[in-house]
């Protein structure tokens, strides 16, 4: 008969425990709640889905101003300027802007962009897919260019910043240029014959 109430004791132990699993299980998500609340500050009003909806509806209501300025730095030859100054954009979509450029000098130069944002605290809100600032940009003399840049502005961008703005200024990237004048020198030598 032992061996029979060892077995109960056992099946009771077992269901015991799958019974304070299953509770245990419940109770996570409320005590996942009050955890961000307490110790992160963070409030969680709102299920993940209904959120995230809330947010999108508010962005598509939302207008910010995006400012473009571009200037060429003083030792480079180039015309450079946006081919449009301002455009209003609806936070979470994706948009493109183009900058003029053309070299205004009498031989190739090598050029690199440097992206300035206004506000600063906007930059974590603001993405560039594509921009001609990720590499440097060669333009042969007299040659004209029109480059783009793709962004997005994050919906989280804070309420009161309703307008950005994005400036470049274009720097001769000497190393690249003197290279570019090293390898047209190298293929314009004449053969010698052997």
């Amino acid at each position: 008969m032992s061996e029979a109430k060892s077995n109960a004791a056992g099946l009771g132990k077992m269901v015991g425990v799958s019974v304070a699993v299953f509770l245990l299980t419940f109770s996570l998500v409320p005590l996942y709640r009050i955890a961000c609340e307490k110790v992160f500050g963070v409030r969680l009003e709102q299920g993940p889905g209904e959120a995230k909806a809330t947010a999108v509806a508010d962005a598509k209501k939302r207008l910010v101003t995006v400012q473009f300025d571009g200037t060429p730095n003083s030792k480079l030859p180039w015309a450079f300027h946006p081919e449009q100054t301002t455009m209003q954009v609806e936070p979470g979509k994706l948009y493109e802007a183009k900058y003029f450029a053309r070299n205004d000098g009498k031989r190739a130069i090598v050029g690199s962009a440097a992206p300035s944002l206004a506000p600063a605290r906007a930059s974590g809100y603001f993405t560039k897919t594509e921009c001609f600032c990720f590499t440097a940009q060669t333009l042969q003399a007299g040659e004209t260019r029109d480059m783009p840049v793709r962004f997005i502005v994050d919906p989280d961008l804070p309420d009161d910043v309703n307008t950005i703005t994005l400036s470049y200024t274009f720097y001769k990237n000497d190393a690249l240029t003197a290279q570019l004048g090293q390898a047209r020198a190298t293929s314009n030598m004449p053969l010698s014959a052997p």
